[in-house]
């Protein structure tokens, strides 16, 4: 990677910062869960902060990401809400969706945040809408299409990719290789040794990374928004990293390889990137350890404001069903 693509020390904090309200919302879903305090499904990404951190890091608020249904990370380190957040995901109608998305359908056009899908891999060919539509408006604008391993297998990927390298779209593909699809296995599902070696038969560049290092990320996405920013196309990143808990919140994993799945939260890249920082002299342990307060405050403060809402009216069952008429 070219030097101006490495992250400084204050561009590291900054993904860390992200990183770290991305994992203690997440410790706070599972433990408002557990308590019994909200009923939903939940998809854990324990494991997955470091990557929509690193990426964040490189886009604008006008830039544009697509995610799927274990997206709310992404969403967070792009820059939505905990109160919009927490109240949609709790069927409030103060939510960004008036309670009627729930976690699995959320959108914040201001940050840039267009759509949380549950079907697999439709996060791709939104993205390229919208850098089609940045491209022909000449706006300068990204879309950064987040999915998983399992989504590289379906027709919506090799389309997507495709199309976006024909018209040279700026779309930056990025798949969260968490070694799981669902409840499969990667080598049970994929014969490709490597997602990022897919690229070539596009004739596009394809990085794979250590999803859990904040430099590389950060370096790989950098260059892959600069390059689709001057009209040179798209870029495949495969982040490697680990899903710490199962498919859905309840699910036993038992499908999991435990000795793979200890040695994964022993690496945990979390504690890992904070004494690094502290190590490399970014950040005293004082000042982490007063933004983790500060993020703990926040998630308090989004809880109490989500679950003291109301659900929505029952009027709002026939809205934003069906186009309003409006008379002439």
């Amino acid at each position: 990677m070219k030097n101006s693509y490495t992250a400084d020390g204050p561009t590291q904090v900054a993904i860390w910062k992200k990183a770290a309200l991305l994992k203690a919302n997440d410790e706070r879903a599972r433990k408002v869960l557990s308590a019994g305090r909200l009923v939903m499904p939940y998809y854990s990404y324990r494991g997955q902060e470091i990557i929509p951190s690193a990426v964040s890091a490189c886009l604008t608020d006008d830039d544009y990401i697509c995610t799927i249904y274990r997206g709310i990370h992404d969403m967070l380190a792009k820059g939505m809400p905990l109160r919009d957040l927490w109240a949609e995901i709790a069927g409030r109608e103060t939510g960004i969706c008036k309670g009627k998305g729930g976690p699995m359908h959320l959108t914040y056009p201001s940050k840039g945040i267009m759509v949380t899908t549950g079907i697999v891999g439709s996060s791709m060919p939104i993205a390229n809408g919208l850098g089609w539509a940045s491209q022909l408006s000449g706006d300068g604008r990204v879309a950064v299409a987040y999915f998983g391993d399992g989504a590289t297998n379906i027709g919506h990927f090799h389309e997507s990719v495709n199309l976006a390298a024909v018209w040279k779209l700026p779309v930056i593909f990025v798949c969260q290789n968490n070694l799981y699809a669902e409840h499969t296995t990667y080598e049970k599902g994929t014969a490709a040794r490597r997602v990022a070696d897919r690229a070539m038969s596009y004739d596009i560049p394809g990085v794979r990374v250590n999803g859990n290092e904040a430099t590389e990320t950060y370096a790989a996405a950098r260059e892959a928004v600069e390059r689709a920013r001057a009209g040179e196309g798209p870029t495949l990143i495969e982040a490697m990293t680990f899903r710490f808990h199962g498919h859905v919140f309840g699910d036993a994993d038992g499908y999991m390889d435990a000795t793979q799945k200890a040695a994964a939260i022993e690496a945990d890249p979390m504690p890992r990137f904070r004494a690094a920082l502290i190590a490399a002299g970014h950040a005293t342990e004082s000042e982490l350890a007063a933004h983790e307060a500060e993020i703990e405050a926040q998630l308090d403060d989004a809880v109490d404001f989500a679950l003291g809402s109301q659900p929505p009216s029952l009027a709002e069952l026939k809205k934003d069903v069906f186009a309003e008429e409006i008379a002439a």
